[in-house]
Order: C-alpha cells, then sequence, then structure tokens
C-alpha cells in the first residue's frame, strides 16, 4: 500500500507541469488508483482498535462497511438537550429528596419535644431537666424568656415521643414557688452548632463564666458593652460582640474573670443598654480566641 501512495504522489508532482488536458486525465488516473487502494488495510485502522469485540460493550460500535471504531458513548460535556434535562431532573429530584428527608426530621424533633411554661426564675435548666427524668432520656432542655419573670418558658427534648407523652402528665407540678404547664410544643429546639461546643474542660469552665446577651442596640459599641458589664458585675476578660445587616439588634458573648460575676450579669436582664432592654442567658458555648492567620506575601 505504502507503494501505491508513493506512486500517488509522484503523480501529482507531474501533473502540475503538464498542460490542462493532461492534467483533467491525470485526475482520472488518481481517482482510478485511490477507488483501489484498501479500506482494510492496516494504515486506515485507528490505533485504539482491537478484534477483541469485548470494546463493544464499552460503548464502541463497528460502522460498516468499512469497520471502522466510532465511540458512540456520550461524553461528559455532551450538549444534547435531552441529556441535560435528565442532569437536571436528577438533581431537582435528589433535592426534593432531600428536603423530605429534613422535614421528616423536623416533624419528628417536634414530636419528641414538649413546651413548659410558668417556670420559675430560679429554676436552672439542669433542675428542669431532671423533673422530666423518670419521663425518659431528656437530650436537650432550653430555658427562654425573662430570668426575672414568671413568664419564663422552655422546650425539653426526649429521645422518643413516649417520653414527650409521660411528660404531659407532669403539668401542674410545682417547681420552686409555681406549678409548671406542660403542653405538645408547636417547634423543635434548635440546635447548637456542635463545632462551638466546649472541647475540653477548661472551655467547660469558660462556659460558668460567660453569658450570652441579646437585643443590644446596634448604636452601642463593644467598649460600651464592656463598660456596662464591668460596672454591674464584675471584670471582664473577653467580648464578642456579633451583628449583621438583617437583624436590628446586636448579641454579645460576655466572659468574666470569675463564675460569680456570670451569675450577678444574669440579673442584668430586662436592663436598658442605650434604647434597648437587653436579655441575658447562661452561655452554651465558650469565647474562643480568634486565630491570626499569618499575612501571605
Amino acid at each position: 500500500m505504502a507503494t501505491v501512495v508513493a506512486d500517488i504522489s509522484a503523480d501529482a508532482n507531474k501533473m502540475d507541469s503538464k498542460p490542462k488536458a493532461e492534467s483533467e486525465f491525470s485526475v482520472q488516473k488518481l481517482v482510478d488508483m485511490f477507488t483501489k487502494l484498501n479500506p482494510l488495510a492496516k494504515e486506515f485502522f485507528p490505533s485504539s482498535y482491537s478484534p477483541n469485540h469485548d470494546q463493544t460493550r464499552q460503548g464502541y460500535n463497528l460502522l460498516t462497511p468499512n469497520n471502522f471504531l466510532v465511540n458512540t458513548k456520550p461524553s461528559a460535556n455532551d450538549n444534547n438537550p435531552n441529556n441535560r434535562r435528565r442532569r437536571n431532573n436528577f438533581t431537582q429530584g435528589r433535592r426534593r429528596v432531600n428536603g423530605r428527608s429534613l422535614k421528616a426530621q423536623r416533624e419528628d424533633s417536634v414530636r419528641r419535644t414538649v413546651y413548659v411554661s410558668d417556670i420559675d426564675q430560679h429554676v436552672t435548666e439542669e433542675r428542669l431537666a431532671a423533673l422530666f427524668t423518670n419521663c425518659g432520656q431528656v437530650i436537650d432542655c432550653r430555658i427562654c424568656g425573662d430570668p426575672h419573670s414568671v413568664l419564663r418558658f422552655a422546650f425539653v427534648e426526649f429521645s422518643d415521643e413516649h417520653g414527650a407523652r409521660a411528660a404531659l402528665n407532669l403539668g401542674g407540678t410545682v417547681l420552686g414557688y409555681y406549678p409548671v404547664r406542660v403542653l405538645p410544643s408547636k417547634t423543635a429546639i434548635l440546635p447548637v452548632n456542635p463545632t462551638f461546643l466546649p472541647r475540653s474542660d477548661d472551655e467547660r469552665e469558660m462556659c460558668t463564666r460567660t453569658v450570652y446577651c441579646t437585643n443590644i442596640d446596634k448604636k452601642i459599641s463593644q467598649a460600651e458593652v464592656k463598660n456596662f458589664f464591668e460596672s454591674a458585675c464584675g471584670e471582664v476578660t473577653r467580648l464578642r460582640l456579633l451583628g449583621d445587616q438583617v437583624h436590628s439588634t446586636r448579641i454579645a458573648f460576655v466572659e468574666f474573670a470569675i463564675a460569680d460575676s456570670a451569675i450577678v450579669a444574669l440579673n442584668c436582664s430586662g436592663m436598658l443598654l442605650g434604647t434597648q432592654p437587653i436579655r441575658v442567658s447562661p452561655s452554651k458555648t465558650p469565647v474562643r480566641p480568634r486565630v491570626t492567620r499569618p499575612v501571605s506575601r
């Protein structure tokens, strides 16, 4: 076959130096010579060809009559509208499944949670959770509201629905100076980000010295928040003031030098700081020092 190709090249070179009539004859001669080429010759087969027909199972089909191997397997960047539609439908379907799963988890959490109201201001979360230990395993207890008021309320979450149903029978139990009311909850307890929870005994000790303050006037600076708590409670060792453009107020985590100062700070709930009455509650997370990243050069 190499000899035939060489002859074709030689004839093509001669064709340039001949008159027009002879050139037309030479073109016809070339056509005749091309028809003699063998399509099954080795030079016509791609290097990926193998006589093993297993390749047809990997997305390759043999085309007749020349038996050229053609890859019919769709590529990852296939722009076929039908393929794009299939991929979009798969993604949307997966999102719907994830959405239904999250909704089912929330509904399950609500069924395992009770709402407790009329809580005495001296009752702690630990004491409230202890009231329900005979009903089932308590996995979370969250007291909310002004600690100076009997209008405080709480959410208690159990490990199963049986514990929540049993807890309803404890409505009217006197805890402190007032009988508590226990009702089925309409909401689940918003979980605390586990990455912020204490990781060691030292950080748990830090939590006993820390309070969580909300409803802080946006015009109040960090220095003013620190001066407020230091003048009323004691030395503040660390303070983190947080806020964004969405909420009208800010929050703060205030860490004191001693735990007694944090207990005193709880009595500051309801006091005016700027134009807003603040709300103070025990913190479930420590105030970790900020990590300074090295400046890249």
